[in-house]
């Protein structure tokens, strides 16, 4: 059997809900929802997360296209372009409150920027690997870490929630320099991202690492060294950061050598508490995993306050946590844009939200359970901290939001109007 047979064989749902539909983006979008409806899950919020390749290298028409289907599918009108469609899908029972596109650096410049922004698209995974020139060469990523950089900056500049792929146990690194990597990758104010999703090497066969594999000048790492590692980098992670995975979901008979375990951050976070050290990433302090995991929930819940330097501009990071228990309820990412930045909307010194998240179960739009914290004001109380910090700490006359197509009402509610891509309010 071809490795194209075994993939075929062992799809995952998503690929596989894909196949059923043709790949058609109305009707992936049309089905899915009504499985999730019939499950009894509550789908008046969505996220799209488009994912698989490079979205931004195919042709701008079918791009259009497969956006403007996954918008018209969840209004019910037929659209002629992106921004008709956009517009309708403001107005949608069913919400959509993020659009994600996977992406390279090197499709990540300004005019794939502006694009995704007309898109509705809010947050990026850019396809890094790694932070070393000598392994991007060597892996032929075909770009350079300088365009990482750049990337990175352009990408927040614009709004955007920047979460990076990383992959460590590439050839020629070694766990003492992927320990190294991972330090300058959180430390480094040229990268920090917002997000990570860690992919640890997998030798998969008809690649050329499997043949560097099979003749034995390759060899992963051993599974308590692989434990090992993801336990040091994860203790590395601050507390800004949210490690959205830890492992490819790539069907094991695909796999010749890598990964052995299915629970490798479990095992991870195990190790972690062995030593006597902590991950503090934003979702092992979600209210939700706490109260899943630890039969936990906040007691003492205050405004958290968080600065660092990134990408060349200033970030703030809000959040309300219950402190003692290290129990995040909401965050808000504030960012002071360079001056380098290239969308008119946010030049002159503009302040920018680039996410406001409340965590825990999702409550329907409109509604309230006091057992629950979305919709409870938490929300409401970031933006106003975020407008006083842009106000009279930054010196902004205007304020930004990148939001969610379905979510811009949200914000029109409390005084802000569209400009371009953005909800924006001016600041008195």
């Amino acid at each position: 059997m071809s490795t194209h047979q075994f993939y075929r064989k062992y799809m995952c749902p998503t690929s596989m809900r894909a196949i059923r539909a043709r790949y058609d983006p109305f009707l992936q979008t049309r089905h899915r929802i009504e499985q999730l409806k019939q499950l009894g899950h509550s789908v008046d919020k969505v996220e799209f997360i488009v994912m698989g390749g490079t979205f931004m290298a195919l042709p701008e028409e079918y791009r259009d296209y497969f956006i403007r289907n996954l918008h018209d599918a969840l209004s019910g009108h037929t659209s002629n372009n992106i921004y008709e469609a956009v517009k309708y899908s403001e107005r949608s029972l069913t919400k959509c409150i993020g659009i994600t596109i996977e992406t390279r650096p090197d499709y990540c410049m300004k005019r794939h920027l502006s694009d995704m922004l007309t898109y509705g698209c809010t947050r990026l995974e850019i396809g890094v690997q790694s932070v070393y020139e000598d392994v991007a060469r060597d892996t032929n990523r075909g770009h350079t870490v300088k365009a990482v950089c750049e990337s990175f900056h352009l990408a927040k500049d614009s709004g955007f929630k920047v979460v990076a792929h990383m992959m460590p146990d590439l050839p020629n690194v070694g766990l003492e320099r992927d320990i190294e990597q991972f330090t300058e990758f959180f430390e480094n104010p040229a990268f920090r991202p917002d997000g990570l999703k860690l992919y640890p090497t997998l030798v998969i066969r008809g690649t050329g690492l499997y043949e560097l594999w099979k003749s034995g000048r390759y060899k992963s790492y051993s599974p308590s060294d692989l434990v090992e590692l993801v336990a040091r980098i994860l203790a590395l992670v601050p507390p800004w950061t949210r490690v959205y995975r830890v492992q490819r979901d790539i069907p094991m008979p695909l796999v010749s050598s890598g990964v052995e375990h299915g629970n490798l951050r479990e095992l991870a976070l195990a190790r972690m508490k062995d030593l006597g050290i902590q991950c503090r990433d934003v979702r092992t302090r979600e209210v939700g995993i706490q109260e899943i995991h630890h039969k936990v929930r906040p007691y003492q819940v205050e405004l958290v306050r968080r600065d660092y330097v990134a990408n060349g501009g200033w970030e703030t990071f809000l959040s309300y946590e219950d402190p003692d228990q290290d129990i995040l309820i909401g965050l808000l990412r504030l960012r002071r844009c360079s001056e380098e930045t290239f969308r008119f909307e946010l030049g002159g010194g503009v302040s920018i939200v680039r996410e406001l998240h409340v965590y825990g179960s999702v409550v329907p739009v409109s509604s309230r359970d006091p057992t629950k914290f979305q919709h409870q004001g938490f929300g409401m109380l970031l933006m106003e901290e975020a407008e006083r910090i842009a106000r009279e700490e930054h010196g902004s006359g205007k304020i930004a939001v990148i939001s969610g197509v379905g979510t811009r009402n949200y914000y029109r509610k409390i005084g802000y109007r569209l400009q371009g891509p953005y909800m924006v309010k001016m600041l008195k």
